[in-house]
């Protein structure tokens, strides 16, 4: 048995126990009740009652699950092994009423508040991109507004869907509503493929998103934008919010509002691992709809940027911990 005190457990050997057997935790890590507390908990949200096309997010979290049992405990990208360098558990899944949106909504925050009290950062897999809201305003009773970096094909800044004020397509609109982001450093990155009009862009501005398209990926390079989205951060905490529909439909076929001309997954790993300086606080990977994926290739691309998430932010927690000793 291990704690925050104490060294991490990390996954089962997959030299004496393969991939394939045994339960799905993410990476094969144990499981939070298995080792009391936590630096980084995994948690899933089963929840896709806010979804305007498509359904079946609800089964993401599970999906990423199984596909990460091929990841590794040494991550060469980054040069550390996130589960040696901090305790990460698997928290299991925040069960919410799926017939009430609102409901949802509180209950996810309520139970992100007791897992930040404890002082794990939260990995977070979705689930529709409803859930970031309360997750937010958990983040930010702890660290004050925070910046934040939504990789999404879509705005997500939308006022309401059929009168309903909590949906997918409109948490962040809500998070500048409640003052509860920093309106200096907020980006989409990703983002593409047609709007309902060009106000959509217009009101956007007006609540302090800057905008980095997927064609500016393209264009520009992973690390050009990587290093544009460092300098508009800075060393604010940092929330990241990743739909898993920023990528192309050939990379992340299984999910609910797919979009053409999506970055690959190579393009997003790369960003996303020229952010380790940045002092992500949590983050989470949403909309991986696994009945619309082929051969796991959405669930394995999702797996594989929470590894990264995860991995950035063990080495924040081991390099505070060694500036403090």
């Amino acid at each position: 048995m291990s704690s925050t005190s104490g060294t991490p457990r990390g996954p089962i050997d997959s030299s004496r126990v393969p991939r394939y057997a045994g339960p799905a935790t993410f990476a094969r890590l144990p499981r939070l009740d298995e080792v009391g507390t936590a630096d980084v908990a995994v948690v899933g949200v089963p929840f896709d009652s806010g979804v305007s096309y498509r359904p079946g997010a609800r089964f993401g979290g599970n999906a990423i699950r199984e596909a990460s049992r091929l990841l590794r405990p040494y991550n060469p990208a980054q040069d550390a092994s996130p589960f040696a360098l901090a305790q990460v558990a698997d928290g299991g899944d925040i069960a919410v009423n799926p017939f009430n949106i609102n409901e949802a909504v509180e209950t996810i925050e309520a139970a992100a508040d007791d897992l930040l009290g404890t002082g794990a950062r939260l990995m977070t897999l979705g689930g529709d991109h409803t859930i970031a809201l309360p997750l937010l305003r958990s983040v930010a009773k702890k660290h004050g507004p925070v910046a934040l970096l939504h990789f999404d094909a879509h705005l997500d800044t939308w006022d309401t869907y059929f009168g309903a004020e909590y949906t997918h397509g409109t948490p962040f609109r809500r998070a500048v509503e409640e003052g509860i982001l920093d309106t200096e450093a907020l980006s989409h990155v990703g983002t593409r493929g047609p709007l309902y009009g060009k106000q959509d862009l217009t009101d956007d501005e007006k609540m302090g998103f800057g905008i980095v398209t997927s064609a500016d990926v393209y264009r520009r390079g992973a690390d050009e934008v990587a290093d544009q989205l460092r300098q508009r951060i800075g060393d604010r905490p940092l929330y990241i919010s990743i739909d898993i529909d920023c990528l192309d439909p050939a990379h992340a076929p299984g999910t609910g509002t797919p979009e053409a001309g999506g970055m690959t997954s190579r393009e997003l790993l790369e960003i996303l691992r020229g952010l380790a300086s940045c002092n992500l606080v949590s983050a989470d990977v949403v909309e991986v709809a696994p009945a619309y994926d082929h051969a796991e290739i959405t669930s394995v691309a999702a797996s594989h940027t929470a590894y990264e998430l995860t991995t950035i932010m063990s080495r924040q927690i081991a390099a505070a911990r060694t500036a403090g000793a």
